[in-house]
C-alpha cells in the first residue's frame, strides 16, 4: 500500500473522548475505543453537537499523546466543528492517508496494522505525534490520516 501525503489546514472536531493506549486496547478488559464509538452512536452524539460544520464525515482524532508515557493518547469520536470549549484541534500539516473499505471494524484494524508495518519499514518517515485522524465518509470507507514531519 502507498500512502498519498497530503497537506491540512487545521481543523476543531468535538464530540466525546477516551484516554487510553495501544496497550490496554489489547486488553479486553481494558479496551476503551468499541465502547466509546458505540457510546458515540447510541447516544447519538454527531447529531447533537453544537457547532457543527457542512462536512458530514464522522471522525475519530488521536491526540495528547503523552511522551512520558509511551503509547497513550486521547480519542475523541466526533464532528467537525467551528470550534467551541471542548473541541479537538487537527494540526494543521502533513500527513500520510492510508485508505481502506470492507466490513467494520475488521478493515480498520487491519488498515492499522498495515500503517504500523509501513513505518517498520520506512524509518526515514518521521510521525509527528501532535494529532492523527479517521475520516469516515460512509459506513465502509475510512482514510486514516497520520501527521509526519518531512523534512
Amino acid at each position: 500500500m502507498q500512502p498519498q501525503l497530503q497537506r491540512h489546514e487545521g481543523f476543531n472536531i468535538a464530540g466525546i473522548t477516551v484516554r487510553t493506549s495501544n496497550r490496554s486496547e489489547n486488553e479486553p478488559h481494558l479496551a476503551r475505543m468499541n465502547e466509546l464509538w458505540t457510546r458515540f452512536f447510541d447516544e447519538r452524539v454527531y447529531a447533537m453537537t453544537p457547532n457543527r460544520i457542512d462536512d458530514m464525515r464522522l471522525y475519530g482524532v488521536y491526540s495528547a499523546y503523552d511522551p512520558e508515557a509511551p503509547g497513550a493518547f486521547d480519542l475523541t469520536t466526533g464532528v467537525a466543528v467551528s470550534g467551541g470549549p471542548s473541541a479537538v484541534k487537527v494540526e494543521a500539516g502533513d500527513y500520510l492517508v492510508f485508505t481502506g473499505q470492507g466490513q467494520m471494524p475488521q478493515m480498520v484494524l487491519a488498515l492499522w496494522e498495515s500503517i504500523w508495518q509501513y513505518f517498520s519499514q520506512h524509518p526515514e518517515i518521521r510521525r509527528s505525534y501532535r494529532s492523527d485522524f479517521e475520516a469516515y465518509s460512509g459506513p465502509d470507507q475510512v482514510a486514516i490520516h497520520i501527521g509526519v514531519m518531512m523534512d
